[in-house]
């Protein structure tokens, strides 16, 4: 078992740290090479996943807490996966980061918004846009829609550059994920 000592990390650090650790490995259901997850892991790259609390993880999570096997500040923030992002963005940005929103609603809002937050709110004024923005979602965007604006309200926010590259896949998430990070690990 993975024993954290009272350390406290994000949602995706503690997977992380699950999937590296190999205390799981008797119940891993595909071949590792074949695992986004664990190749991102294995590059430690940030994936972050704000109202992590409303899925399956979160409710296991919650009913953790509730048994008083766990404390609720296990867990870090949202607040603290923003200051995560913050600081993430601006220690790589120079060069142009990429925005691969998978879903709709806060999974893309939530991060898209570091940009706006440390030009706006932050007043660094030479925070650079996002360099390309790809979205997939099975639903359709539109302005003030629950699966996202189009990219061309996203300039209005501060979120994206009017030459900012925007594509939309308009189709389902677990089917199109998994073959275009599968292209791109093979590259």
């Amino acid at each position: 078992m993975l024993r954290l000592k009272g350390e406290r990390y994000l949602p995706h650090e503690y997977m992380y740290k699950l999937l590296l650790s190999g205390v799981l490995e008797e119940h891993y259901e595909i071949d590792l090479k074949d695992s986004w997850m664990y190749a991102a892991a294995e590059k430690n790259l940030p994936i972050v996943c704000p109202g992590w609390e409303d899925s399956t993880m979160g409710n296991i999570f919650a009913s953790y807490v509730l048994k008083g096997e766990l404390k609720a500040s296990t867990m870090k923030s949202g607040i603290e996966y923003m200051t995560f992002l913050a600081d993430w963005y601006t220690d790589n940005s120079e060069n142009g980061i990429g925005f691969f929103q998978i879903g709709g609603g806060i999974a893309g809002d939530f991060p898209i918004c570091v940009v706006p937050m440390l030009y706006q709110d932050m007043e660094r004024t030479d925070t650079p846009f996002w360099s390309y923005f790809c979205q997939i979602s099975d639903s359709t965007t539109s302005y003030g829609s629950y699966s996202g604006a189009v990219p061309n309200e996203k300039i209005t926010w501060g979120k994206l550059d009017i030459n900012t590259p925007k594509f939309i896949i308009e189709s389902d998430a677990t089917i199109v994920a998994p073959l275009i990070f599968a292209y791109l690990l093979d590259m």
